[in-house]
């Protein structure tokens, strides 16, 4: 990482916090997963000492919250008309796309680390495989960094912050909905076999169940890697070509 993007990522890190939308995000994001592991996942029902029921919801839990994230990231540049000002500064495009995303994705690190009790309680509780637990934190740090890389895309691409936020969440969940039976369906009626298998492969869920196993199998931890170089990549390309029109 270069030191322009650096310096943005800790601005974009510094602005979270100046405002109370930060504390709003990372309140809500501790009270649904509470309530969704204590409650909708029966943590104690099921008896089980592991955090299956905390990370199932997740890839959903996500699909509302990451989209508020990266509604801002670019489209309120546009809407303050700071847009112009940076893209004037000796600082590479894609240093500031990357310096924005990294500021982001730490954010959405820092709630997951907040989530640590949850951790120390199951330790508590029982004997949980470890092991297991942090490769779903890795996971599902891995899948909010590619939800957050497609809504960079798409706040790039418009001033509307509500329309960034209803784009990337549509994305997101086709991208989860790609490997869903009722999907594959459709295509099993028309389409080849390696069309049918290429759907399925960009399914964020079932990269992210592999790797919540405990399986840190390369292709699920590149899927995720591509995927987020790849739209923010787009997001570099959208930028440019907004400034040149």
């Amino acid at each position: 990482m270069t030191r322009h993007a650096w310096i943005i990522c800790r601005r974009e890190l510094a602005g979270y916090f100046a405002t109370p939308l930060a504390y709003v995000f990372l309140l809500i994001f501790l009270v649904l997963s509470g309530v969704f592991t204590f409650y909708l996942g029966g943590f104690y029902e099921r008896n089980q000492a592991d955090l299956r029921p905390f990370f199932d919801y997740h890839p959903w839990l996500y699909l509302f919250l990451i989209p508020a994230v990266s509604m801002r990231l670019w489209a309120e540049e546009r809407k303050t008309g700071t847009l112009e000002l940076l893209l004037t500064l000796p600082i590479a495009l894609r240093d500031a796309v990357l310096g924005k995303f990294l500021a982001a994705w730490l954010f959405s690190g820092l709630a997951l680390i907040l989530t640590g009790p949850l951790w120390i309680t199951v330790n508590w509780l029982g004997s949980p495989d470890n092991g297991v637990i942090l490769a779903a934190y890795l996971g599902s740090w891995l899948m909010a960094g590619s939800y957050l890389a497609i809504g960079e895309c798409l706040s790039a691409a418009t001033a509307n912050q509500v329309i960034a936020f209803i784009l990337t969440a549509v994305v997101c969940f086709a991208f989860l909905a790609a490997g869903f039976p009722v999907v594959l369906d459709v295509f099993y009626r028309w389409a080849p076999p390696w069309l049918v298998d290429g759907v399925a492969s960009l399914s964020f869920l079932a990269h992210f169940q592999a790797i919540g196993k405990g399986v840190l199998d390369l292709r699920d931890l590149l899927f995720f890697l591509i995927m987020i170089g790849g739209w923010l990549t787009a997001s570099s390309i959208v930028i440019d070509l907004k400034k040149a029109g």
